[in-house]
């Protein structure tokens, strides 16, 4: 399989705030977003050739995208892909130039999910279209389910996986502090993590993302293209998006220590980047916190600490700002907010920022490669996505 490695440049980014924002359409998030990222490229709306909006509650066409920046008769496609629809509108954008079919594109992702159904509340989880005969599972369910098997199955006691998740959202909000951007910004204690309302037993209300209103845009083009607009344009290095077709919960062995998902899909980003040892390579990740556990399990899934030993790492500080791999340097979902088709794009703005040396006081010493990652669904029907960048070709 060919990779698309250094074959995509990204030249311009934007992110709206992040937050209740009632007095805000999609369409002005759409501008807010797409304006910041023409500024950055010093390009116009005219440009753009073509466009990949992601929306799933707040979109039913292209054409809303193409009346809010009055793109008109440029192809627009709608994409949806639960929380990864973000990064696969970047993904189609990256193929769309990649392919040679377009030499400037836009990629956007909205929400507004607090105009909907009280903030989408966690609570419509099975196919719109389904029969609703079955039981909804809500998502703080399922994942209270992984955290539970995961600290049986390696033999750690409730008191000490809630200890370590607790370490992870203190991480997430302390670093949210310094995004102007996030949603939640304010500093949290592990007391109050472990001593806040439960959810989903074991899961308390500190261990489990808010879900926000928000966009975010970024602007493709080839390398070629790229140097003739700006000097600090950042490469795509490797791409993944893998579906799970549901068979997994039909398998006595699925063991919710592990989403398959997440890990096949980092495997097809690590091979397209040439990616071998990631804990190594990767100087940050950005990635779905959704609720703490799922950090926890990432950290395995993705190849950063060995199976079952992740909370290890987390009491060594490895994943915080002054640690070896910095992880959610922004607040994650957890602090920054997830407007579900927004979020991919987010992610790939902070590792955009913290490339070009432009994160301000979170930002990191040098990184060279960065990762974002998203996972939506249900358990074996997850999808997942993951984007790898670097700001040097090869």
């Amino acid at each position: 399989m060919e990779t698309i490695r250094d074959k995509v440049a990204i030249v311009g980014m934007g992110c709206t705030k992040f937050g209740e924002l009632w007095d805000k359409s999609p369409e002005d998030l759409m501008v807010d977003a797409c304006y910041e990222a023409f500024e950055d490229a010093g390009l116009e709306s005219k440009d753009m050739q073509a466009a990949w909006l992601a929306s799933l509650v707040s979109g039913c066409t292209g054409s809303r995208l193409a009346n809010a920046i009055k793109l008109d008769h440029v192809p627009i496609t709608r994409v949806e892909n639960f929380c990864c629809g973000g990064t696969d509108a970047l993904r189609n954008a990256c193929y769309g130039v990649a392919s040679g079919a377009y030499d400037i594109v836009l990629a956007v992702g909205v929400e507004k999910l607090k105009d909907h159904l009280g903030g989408f509340g966690q609570f419509i989880t099975a196919p719109f279209d389904s029969s609703k005969v079955d039981v909804d599972l809500p998502p703080a369910n399922f994942f209270a389910q992984f955290a539970t098997r995961y600290f049986h199955h390696y033999g750690i006691s409730m008191e000490e996986g809630k200890k370590t998740l607790a370490k992870i959202s203190v991480k997430n909000h302390h670093n949210g502090t310094m995004s102007p951007k996030a949603h939640l910004r304010r500093e949290i204690t592990e007391e109050q993590v472990l001593k806040s309302p439960i959810i989903s037993w074991p899961l308390g209300l500190f261990d489990c993302c808010g879900l926000s209103d928000g966009g975010a845009a970024a602007i493709l083009t080839t390398p070629e293209i790229a140097k003739t607009l700006k000097d600090d344009y950042i490469l795509v290095k490797g791409l993944g998006l893998a579906n799970g077709n549901g068979s997994g919960l039909l398998d006595t062995e699925y063991g919710f220590t592990s989403m398959p998902e997440n890990v096949e899909c980092s495997r097809m980003a690590y091979e397209q980047a040439g990616i071998k040892n990631p804990r190594e390579e990767i100087d940050l990740a950005i990635v779905h916190d959704c609720f703490t556990i799922h950090e926890l399990i990432l950290y395995e899934d993705l190849g950063f600490s060995p199976r079952g030993k992740g909370g290890e790492d987390v009491e060594a500080g490895t994943f915080t700002l002054e640690g070896d791999l910095p992880v959610n340097t922004d607040g994650g979902l957890k602090c920054f907010g997830h407007p579900l088709s927004a979020s991919g794009l987010r992610m790939v703005y902070e590792v955009y920022k913290q490339l070009q040396g432009k994160a301000g006081d979170r930002q990191l010493k040098d990184p060279k490669i960065g990762l974002t990652h998203n996972l939506g669904g249900l358990p074996s029907y997850f999808n997942c996505a993951v984007g790898i960048f670097g700001k040097e070709a090869g």
